[in-house]
């Protein structure tokens, strides 16, 4: 009989087939539906109308036209700017909340520290609801202007207690040796502790990026004027909602407009894309940075 432990045992070839099936069939199931979007996003009135004007596996004859109309003005054009000014307006604000409470939050003996961190535990486990917030919005003078999307969602406390964790685990003779050659709090922050935080800054910032980005939400209570309208709210509105996309909300006249499904996937992709090319820039610190807190040691 072997004595040796499980994770030494040969594989069986059995359970690594089942893996692989198994492993085979979640990709299909994520590509298939992604790969029907850009295809019917691609597709013309011809192989639209083939396919009973539903989704398609392949575009056939292959137009670009829904992407042109979206793209060369109007909502989707407006929306897609705005939703990057405030995406990369709020990441950054929220980044720099976080981590300055996060460190004010991890050094031992600071004053205030201990009722604070009882505070942000609290607004982990319990919400203000939905009626305080908005009025809040209102009271601030924020309903229909892009800061509504920004302020009031600006630090996530249990991102803050995950930053805190991080920022508890580095070296004490860092922080000891800078404070004999007489630095600051902001200088240790800045100079020794965010440099060596690049992990959890880059799981931080993406989380807090999907988020800006994907918050319709707000957008849909805050936000009246059809022309501050982010990304989200467009995709929610002409794709979800199916209300029908003129011509005079996107580049395109109305003796040139694409069928209406492609420009609703087209509109899918563009809201996608962003998000897609950030996450590899980022993909190296991820894995370590959502470990952050969970091993101890």
């Amino acid at each position: 009989m072997s004595t040796r432990p499980i994770w030494m045992e040969p594989p069986n070839p059995l359970v690594q087939l089942g893996k692989s099936i198994a492993l085979g069939v979640a990709v299909l199931l994520v590509i298939v539906p992604f790969w029907s979007v850009i295809a019917t996003s691609l597709a013309d009135q011809r192989t639209i109308d083939a396919s009973g004007g539903g989704m398609v596996l392949w575009p056939g004859g292959v137009s670009i036209g829904a992407y042109k109309a979206i793209l060369s003005g109007g909502v989707v054009t407006r929306a897609l700017t705005i939703s990057i000014a405030v995406t990369v307006v709020g990441t950054l604000f929220s980044l720099t909340a976080t981590s300055g409470l996060a460190y004010w939050l991890s050094r031992r003996g600071t004053f205030g520290a201990r009722p604070m961190v009882l505070v942000v535990l609290g607004a982990v486990l319990f919400s203000p609801g939905l009626i305080p917030s908005y009025l809040v919005v209102k009271q601030l003078g924020l309903l229909d202007s892009w800061w509504s999307l920004i302020l009031p969602v600006m630090v996530n406390a249990f991102n803050v207690l995950v930053m805190r964790a991080f920022f508890q685990q580095l070296p004490p003779e860092l922080f000891e040796s800078a404070a004999i050659d007489g630095a600051s709090s902001a200088t240790v922050l800045v100079r020794i502790v965010l440099p060596l935080s690049k992990a959890v800054l880059a799981v931080m910032g993406l989380f807090y990026a999907v988020g800006y980005w994907n918050a319709f939400f707000n957008a849909m209570l805050y936000i009246q004027s059809t022309d501050k309208w982010p990304i989200s709210l467009v995709l929610r509105t002409f794709v979800v909602n199916q209300t029908t996309i003129g011509g005079d909300q996107v580049g395109a006249g109305a003796e040139a407009m694409p069928p209406q499904l492609p420009l609703q996937m087209a509109i899918l992709v563009v809201a996608l894309v962003p998000i897609l090319i950030v996450y590899p820039f980022l993909q190296k610190h991820f894995a370590k940075g959502v470990m952050i807190g969970a091993v101890k040691g």
